[in-house]
């Protein structure tokens, strides 16, 4: 899974570059009579960089190509030096770190065979040491462009694994729900259908015997229903997860009250507290008792 490299806001890039671009240029052109003097043209240039870097939203693939077409025509025309060429470095970064790696390294590689043209050319052995430091300097930016696109994706691999495990969770939860669903109807059922079986035996002999049966029903029933829209509530995607109660032998108790409820004889031998017995075998116990 591939993640842009997302960065400041685009504003904010701009107005920086600009600012430190065509300011710095000011400072550095004083220092450099033999230069040729700044004029519309040159500020047009200097501005013209920055604002290639608005492009990185709406036209990634022209932003680098007129940023350095701004530099390189600065720079050919005899203007001074200074922080010229800040906007494509910055232009040359954010292609790299958005994957468009052909056009970074091709951009790259004809500014390299630029520098190298032009220092041979000058036959000045300093002007070799500046262009191969100039090359050097593209490669590093290029490769840290390529640094900050593997981050966002490694961030963006480790947020997928994360919501894939959240989801899994989310699955096994509501699976476990859907379970204990079956547990609590088939359980309620079966209780009502004995203390109905029992309400009709006893009811023969004494009639007075059907208000507690069917007390006893209305209680099961009312208790199920309420149990049932519980688990069915949070089986929503917009419900908060959290981890269902598992059964437990501490609830054994409760199933014994239920059934004696039901008129069944049941008895209930030993305190059933389950310390010291993992959660899944108390869970498979109680599913037994309960059937």
């Amino acid at each position: 899974m591939q993640r842009r490299f997302r960065g400041p806001p685009t504003a904010v890039i701009v107005l920086v570059a600009a600012v430190i671009q065509v300011m710095g240029t000011l400072f550095a052109a004083a220092r450099q009579p033999d230069h040729r003097p700044l004029d519309l043209l040159a500020f047009v240039l200097l501005l013209l960089g920055p604002a290639a870097l608005s492009l990185r939203r709406r036209a990634p693939l022209a932003m680098l190509p007129v940023a350095a077409l701004a530099t390189g025509a600065y720079l050919a025309l005899g203007y001074p030096w200074g922080p010229v060429v800040l906007s494509f470095a910055l232009a040359l970064i954010l292609t790299a770190a958005a994957g468009k790696r052909a056009l970074a390294w091709t951009v790259a590689g004809i500014g390299a065979v630029a520098l190298g043209i032009g220092s041979v050319g000058s036959g000045d052995e300093t002007a070799l040491v500046r262009g191969f430091a100039g090359t050097s300097w593209l490669a590093i930016l290029v490769l840290l462009g390529e640094g900050l696109r593997l981050r966002g994706e490694r961030v963006a691999e480790r947020h997928r694994q994360r919501e894939t495990a959240e989801q899994a969770a989310r699955d096994e939860y509501r699976l476990a729900l859907a379970r204990d669903i079956h547990d609590v109807v088939a359980h309620s059922l079966s209780l009502i259908n004995v203390r109905a079986s029992v309400a009709l035996h006893l009811g023969e002999k004494d009639p007075a015997q059907f208000r507690p049966a069917l007390e006893t029903i209305k209680a099961a029933s009312k208790e199920s229903l309420a149990e049932v829209r519980q688990l069915l509530g949070v089986l929503r995607e917009d419900a908060p997860f959290q981890p269902p109660r598992q059964p437990s032998l501490a609830r054994v108790p409760e199933l014994v009250d239920n059934a004696r409820r039901a008129g069944l004889d049941v008895r209930l031998a030993a305190d059933p507290s389950g310390q010291g017995i993992p959660d899944t075998i108390q869970e498979a116990a109680y599913r037994i008792v309960q059937e």
